[in-house]
């Protein structure tokens, strides 16, 4: 099969990456200079590249990928806890360390699948249940409120202790559930929001 794109998708040969000893790295499927995100977002889009090194024909690969992580940990915020590398290390001097290369992908493996079957579950929720829906449920539990809230509006006081007539109590519960149902309404715009996007 050969490569019909520069983007190393899916179902296609991994993208050929030369490396040369200037250190910069040429995309041989688009005949072009990339950097390490370039590559990154490659491997983000589903997509596949190796990479070898020019001059050698040495496969350099491991620690392209290797940079590629170390600069996302330091833009993008830490994703490897402290002591899970800590552990790797401590791997590297260990008799058992032919087994970890194998557990870490296989462990990788099951968490993509975890997460694609959670994003899956995610958008069924927000198809039985959309938006507008929860907004509907909302108002219907803000008139039950509303409705048991007049059995105690007798009892009703203000800051100072005097007794308020129920009009009074009615007028400020409902600001009150209105100030209440106004912010519900904007983390449901957020949540869609962010729902859209991904």
């Amino acid at each position: 099969m050969t490569i019909e794109s520069g983007d190393g998708s899916r179902g296609k040969k991994p993208i050929v990456v030369k490396k040369y000893a200037n250190r910069r790295l040429y995309n041989t499927a688009t005949s072009s200079y990339v950097t390490l995100d370039d590559l990154a977002k490659i491997i983000t889009n589903g997509g596949d590249f190796v990479v070898y090194d020019a001059k050698t024909g040495e496969d350099i690969t491991r620690s392209v990928l290797a940079q590629i992580i170390l600069e996302a940990e330091q833009k993008e915020g830490a994703l490897l806890p402290l002591g899970f590398l800590r552990q790797l290390v401590g791997f590297y001097g260990d008799s058992m360390r032919f087994l970890v290369p194998n557990y870490l992908e296989q462990a990788m493996q099951a968490f993509a699948k975890n997460q694609e079957q959670m994003r899956k579950s995610f958008e069924e929720t927000f198809k039985l249940f959309p938006l507008g829906r929860f907004e509907e449920m909302g108002k219907q539990n803000l008139a039950l409120f509303e409705q048991a809230l007049k059995v105690f509006a007798p009892f009703a006081r203000d800051e100072k202790g005097a007794p308020v007539t129920a009009e009074e109590e009615e007028a400020g519960r409902l600001q009150r559930l209105e100030k209440e149902l106004d912010a519900l309404r904007r983390q449901l715009a957020a949540l869609e929001r962010e729902r859209k996007e991904t």
